[in-house]
């Protein structure tokens, strides 16, 4: 991580001043800015009004510089505009609540009012919540919040000496990408450099005979290793398959070609596997270059690498020919034979395994609604009809699945049998841990055909969350939705201000805030410029 960036101790006092600088060159430029900015204040919410946007890409020198793109734009109507707000508050509320119970900490347990790290950050407090909030907070314009965390992390994030195994895909989605969604909307090079940091502590994990890399990396021996669960030691395909988007930009916004090349070696490595059926098993061996057990899903291990394929695409500004076409193969085939229609009229994606159809969703497949909405929009043939209606179908069977709960938040799986459709069965698969899928497709299906439902649908879900799960100390998760007052997990998720409220604040939006034609987002919901068409794409000059 800071490979690159490594302080000698004879010239501690120098960079401190150097930084010093920096962060007033920073402060003095925002605030030149915002002052030439039209300020509209309107129901407690801050909103910039930015002059017009240079032609050609920013120089990636100047800190602080606010994306001009980001048209923060007021909803059209009273009741949309209330209902933006009332998110806005949750952010404020969820954000406020970690500050001043877990600060510093990576998540906030909020009856509990203390600090909470899942095993996926191993065991160092990282300030998750604070780098994949941060976002939130510059799109939502709650700018004190957003300059409070972006000083935590340049004086606190520091990661050379992390003696613990880390999540590379959950430090690639979490921090790099939220670090470099950060620096995209502002041009502050302080998260770039965060983020090139972070990642070039990743790389010890590519090194395996094929080069796809292990699940696990401890940060300070370079030392690497896959889950003991995972089919033999293999790597999974959700995981290793999600890393093209930040890598990819990541080369391009500092100059140094490894991050992409590390990706593209993956995808050629999978290029050249056999696929049974047409379909990406979820799990690799990276020694061998085998597939594991062949348990297919658009769900949990397999989700986010069909997204990466489509939004590569998207991200390149639609040159990454190869990344499209894998995208229509592996879904052509997904929908061919793990599609169904339930006898109620449901349209769900089953797990294949073994070549046996499981007949549930989890809800992490709940975003694959979105996913081939976007797909079918973004490049019309004479498929594009039928994909959307298959995304309307898959996201009104998420709907259903929080519909048909006492608390009208959907469980983590969702099952269709002759006797139940979009409803669990199994006691440890009633919980709701503040996810967000369902939430991402209403926004995309929304911002894609303006059908007012999936607004209606999305403020349904802002009052159950409300109802059920804000206390005192910020938002918890739920142990059973099928109870009225089901017991709480006592866990605010960093992924909560980074995607679920994110999601909802844009979905009572204007499209042209962090536009999809601008912009693809990260399989945390972190907005990452689109090549040759958002001028702040920011490559290395």
């Amino acid at each position: 991580m800071k490979a690159v960036f490594i302080e000698a101790k004879e010239n501690k006092q120098k960079k401190s001043t150097q930084r010093q600088k920096r962060k007033e060159e920073h402060i003095s430029i925002v605030s030149a800015l915002l002052s030439a900015a039209l300020l509209i204040t309107m129901g407690g919410t801050l909103f910039l009004l930015h002059p017009e946007v240079p032609s050609g890409p920013s120089n990636v020198q100047t800190p602080g510089l606010v994306d001009l793109r980001v048209a923060r734009e007021w909803p059209s109507d009273n009741i949309t505009m209330a209902r933006r707000s009332q998110v806005q508050k949750m952010m404020k509320h969820a954000w406020g609540s970690y500050v001043r119970y877990a600060w510093g900490k990576n998540e906030l347990r909020p009856i509990s009012k203390r600090g909470h790290s899942a095993s996926i950050f191993g065991s160092m407090s990282l300030g998750a919540t604070i780098v994949d909030g941060l976002d939130t907070l510059y799109i939502m314009g709650m700018e004190e919040e957003y300059k409070q965390g972006r000083d935590w992390i340049e004086e606190n994030l520091h990661v050379d000496n992390l003696a613990t195994d880390l999540s590379v895909f959950e430090t690639n989605i979490r921090f790099v990408g939220g670090l470099l969604a950060c620096f995209a909307l502002t041009g502050d090079i302080m998260f770039r450099d965060k983020a090139a940091q972070i990642a070039e502590k990743l790389l010890p994990a590519f090194q395996t005979q094929t080069g796809i890399p292990n699940a696990l990396v401890n940060f300070k021996s370079g030392t690497s290793k896959n889950y003991g669960w995972a089919s033999g030691g293999c790597s999974i395909l959700s995981e290793f398959g999600t890393l093209h988007l930040e890598f990819a930009y990541l080369s391009d916004v500092t100059g140094n070609p490894v991050f992409r090349a590390k990706v593209d070696h993956i995808r050629r490595v999978l290029q050249s596997m056999d696929k049974p059926n047409g379909l990406y098993p979820n799990y690799v061996n990276p020694k061998t270059g085998k597939w594991g057990q062949h348990h297919m899903s658009i769900g949990a291990l397999g989700d986010s690498f069909y997204e990466y394929l489509l939004k590569a695409w998207l991200q390149s500004g639609k040159e990454d020919h190869e990344a499209r076409q894998m995208y229509d193969d592996s879904i052509h085939h997904i929908l061919q034979h793990m599609l169904r229609v339930s006898p109620g009229g449901l349209t769900y994606i089953s797990d294949l395994k073994f070549d046996r159809l499981e007949h549930k969703m989890g809800h992490l497949a709940c975003f694959a609604g979105g996913l081939i909405g976007l797909g079918a929009h973004s490049l019309k043939n004479d498929l594009s009809d039928r994909y959307m209606d298959i995304a309307d179908g898959v996201t009104n069977t998420c709907h259903e699945a929080y519909d048909r709960t006492a608390t009208k938040l959907a469980p983590e799986v969702f099952r269709f049998t002759d006797s139940i459709e979009a409803k669990s069965l199994k006691s440890n698969e009633k919980y709701y841990i503040l996810r967000p899928e369902t939430f991402e497709s209403y926004f995309i299906m929304w911002r894609l055909t303006k059908d007012p439902k999936y607004r209606e649908w999305g403020w349904e879900a802002v009052q159950a969350l409300e109802r059920h799960c804000r206390v005192a100390g910020g938002y918890t998760g739920l142990k059973n939705v099928y109870l009225e007052d089901s017991p709480k997990d006592d866990v605010q998720q960093s992924f909560f201000l980074a995607e679920t409220l994110k999601y909802l604040y844009l979905l009572f939006s204007d499209d042209s805030l962090i536009s999809l034609d601008q912009w693809v987002y990260n399989t945390e919901a972190h907005p990452l410029p689109i090549k040759g068409v958002n001028p702040y794409y920011r490559e290395m000059l």
